[in-house]
């Protein structure tokens, strides 16, 4: 990703309640551990919630809340009506944003016209006049193709083993694949499953938050990085940059293992000329966020386009993501 913007630039239903765009400040350390990320308190409230209650409107509604960790006790939420995004919220619902500050053992919930709190695992939030009334239970998603078995005949490129399958591989402690890395094979039409997992950056904004890509045939990149309760963007998380943004933002919290699962045609050449625009189909943890949609040029940061077969690439962008469970299904 090459462009910075702010991390919470939230453009929601705002339904009486504010939401701040933060301040860059340090980024302070880059946690890959779940277990070092858990002895800060923040990352124990960070997350995302799920229950039920009445909206703003007064109708009864299932609800979700995504939870932001800003650092040092403070925490950006997005409360979503109809459920969490690809789980029952759509682009376009309702959405309302409130401010979070952990005081001791909860985290106190304030906006214009509603407050709250967070308790254990459990948010709480009522408005000023009475009408809303929400109660959820902190939950952890998994994408649905985690674990994801290659079938027979895949290119296997990495199943934590070796990193051999990539120029410049180095795999982490935990025997997770690091990014930038470029797969010596190259592959022309195929379908590909690859899992990546955020590093905790809380106290980071931007695209200086968990950035990495994956940069398909070596020009089409679909960002990575911690935009976990934002708008979804373009340059957030399941998006080609300056091309097209994802239909829904399904980005997970920091530390929760993701998946893409990808269909993608190369484009078609003739006579050293471009015939035919790539591709691309993209599953983001299980969801449709890229329906068949044409690449009319590469994306900034990598290579031209050109013709099949090119390699895949896993960006690095100074930041520690992880990959691990990634092949490919050639499609001759």
């Amino acid at each position: 990703m090459l462009r910075r913007t702010a991390l919470l630039t939230l453009s929601v239903a705002i339904c009486g309640f504010t939401c701040h765009a933060c301040a860059r400040g340090p980024e302070g350390p880059e946690i890959i551990d779940p277990a070092e990320a858990a002895k800060d308190p923040d990352f124990l409230v960070q997350g995302e919630y799920l229950g039920d209650g009445t909206w703003l409107d007064g109708e009864q509604a299932k609800a979700g809340g995504q939870v932001i960790a800003l650092g040092h006790g403070n925490f950006e939420v997005v409360l979503t009506k109809g459920g969490l995004p690809g789980d029952g919220w759509k682009r376009g619902d309702a959405q309302c944003a409130l401010k979070g500050n952990r005081e001791g053992e909860a985290t106190q919930l304030k906006g214009e016209g509603a407050s709250g709190k967070i308790a254990g695992e459990v948010m709480t939030v009522t408005s000023q006049d009475g009408k809303m009334k929400l109660h959820l239970k902190r939950t952890i998603r998994h994408s649905r193709t985690e674990g994801a078995k290659p079938p027979e005949g895949a290119v296997v490129l990495f199943d934590g083993t070796t990193a051999d399958h990539f120029r410049h591989g180095r795999m982490s402690p935990d025997k997770n694949l690091m990014s930038e890395a470029t797969s010596h094979q190259k592959f022309g039409d195929y379908r590909l499953h690859v899992e990546f997992r955020l590093s905790y950056m809380p106290n980071a904004r931007g695209q200086g938050r968990s950035n990495s890509g994956v940069y398909l045939h070596d020009c089409y990149e679909i960002q990575v990085l911690d935009s976990f309760g934002l708008e979804g963007k373009d340059n957030e998380c399941g998006g080609f940059y300056r091309l097209r943004a994802p239909d829904v933002n399904m980005c997970y919290p920091p530390l929760t293992w993701q998946t893409y699962d990808v269909e993608f045609t190369a484009p078609k050449y003739e006579n050293g000329r471009k015939a035919a625009n790539a591709r691309v189909s993209v599953k983001h943890n299980g969801v449709l966020i890229h329906p068949d949609i044409e690449l009319a040029r590469n994306t900034p940061g990598r290579e031209k386009e050109g013709p099949a077969p090119r390699p895949l690439y896993l960006q690095g962008h100074g930041n520690k993501v992880e990959f691990r469970n990634i092949w490919v299904v050639e499609k001759k």
